[in-house]
């Protein structure tokens, strides 16, 4: 093994230690203390091992590529706020908003991805290497979230891992392909832009934690694509028929994906479960032809609250309607529920066994096909 390669693993070696110190003992690494970490670790590897000059022959173009990807990613973001409904933001165009939220989210960026590239330059496309050196940038982006996250059951562990884990995969795994190829400008680039819109922009989409999870899962993935098509294009323009035959296995992926997540939400065998509602009895709050995720409580019948829009099943119907009273008798709970649309409540009592969920999260219109073909 080469000396060099060597130095590089003792340096990311200690820069794990760092961010293991800082997740599991204190959070020390916050804002502007990270990125001086950050910039002592570029200038330790440049006095080690000195500095390349960029030579990418197509870092403008793929510059370019990610404007156009996002562009078209926020239009269709943006377009689902139709759906998700949208929220305002917090006006961060204010001194503490600079300092506290928008400057240190963009030095991170750099300094995070200029020392990525220094050390993946270094690894002259040794693979285990490059393997290492994304991996420690994904622990480096989840540092926080392990300090904050309790991991006291396994729900919160699927929580981490669905909300952070993931998408820092996907996300540094993206970074990682584009430093190798490109150098570190058009990662800095694609990571600003997503990481200081909700900053800049006064509204953003406001879909549920879950759904951002998938689109940050998904969105690397796609921008690889249209990248490594790229250079396919650039090093043969005269394209092949087995090439065309290949462009088709990722919409192939995308839609198994897509069918796998319709089958995880509707199959109602996991913790979260999609039903459409086919009645206007909760108007206006949820309409006909709303689809709404039920949020399984499984038996911890003290979850509930009074108000809490829940959904039971009823002469075999899944019902969804506002709990509006709770009483206790012999250790057993019963419960009183009322559409909001509805004058009076409803005329039966629901006991425990009927009880399926809380209903937290709504999707509007999309479930319309379900209720026609169920009303043919």
């Amino acid at each position: 093994m080469k000396k060099s390669y060597v130095k590089l693993y003792l340096i990311e070696l200690l820069l794990f230690f760092i961010f293991i110190l800082n997740s599991f003992v204190s959070s020390i690494l916050n804002q502007y203390n990270m990125v001086i970490f950050l910039v002592v670790a570029i200038i330790i590897i440049k006095l080690m091992f000195g500095i390349e000059r960029d030579r990418h022959r197509y870092t403008k173009d793929i510059m370019i590529e990610i404007i156009i990807y996002l562009l078209f990613y926020f239009i269709l973001y943006y377009l689902s706020g139709l759906f998700f409904s949208f929220a305002r933001t917090s006006n961060y165009y204010t001194w503490y908003g600079l300092k506290n939220f928008i400057v240190p989210a963009a030095l991170i960026v750099i300094t995070k991805e200029i020392l990525r590239n220094m050390i993946l330059t270094k690894s002259e496309g040794n693979k285990m290497l490059i393997i290492v050196t994304c991996i420690l940038f994904v622990f480096l982006d989840i540092t926080n979230a392990i300090y904050y996250n309790r991991f006291e059951t396994k729900y919160e562990t699927f929580l981490f891992v669905a909300l952070y884990l993931l998408p820092a995969i996907s996300s540094n795994a993206l970074c990682t392909y584009i430093s190798i190829k490109n150098g570190y400008k058009p990662a800095i680039l694609y990571l600003i832009i997503l990481r200081l819109y909700p900053y800049l922009l006064p509204i953003v989409p406001n879909p549920s934690k879950y759904i951002v999870s998938v689109i940050e899962f998904a969105a690397p993935f796609l921008l690889w694509r249209r990248i490594y098509l790229f250079y396919q294009k650039e090093q043969d323009r005269e394209v092949s028929r087995d090439y065309h035959q290949k462009r088709h296995i990722l919409p192939l992926i995308t839609a198994l994906i897509l069918v796998g997540i319709m089958v995880y939400f509707t199959s109602g065998y996991f913790h979260y479960h999609a039903i459409a509602v086919a009645s206007g009895s909760m108007n206006p709050n949820v309409k006909k032809g709303d689809v709404v995720v039920i949020e399984k409580i499984e038996g911890n019948y003290d979850l509930l609250q009074e108000g809490q829009v829940i959904a039971y099943r009823y002469d075999g119907v899944i019902i969804v309607h506002r709990l509006i009273k709770i009483t206790k008798y012999k250790d057993h709970y019963y419960f009183y529920t009322k559409g909001d649309a509805n004058s009076r409540e409803d005329n039966w009592t629901v006991e425990e066994d009927m009880i399926i969920g809380i209903i937290n999260y709504k999707v509007s219109y999309i479930g319309w096909p379900t209720v026609w073909l169920n009303e043919l």
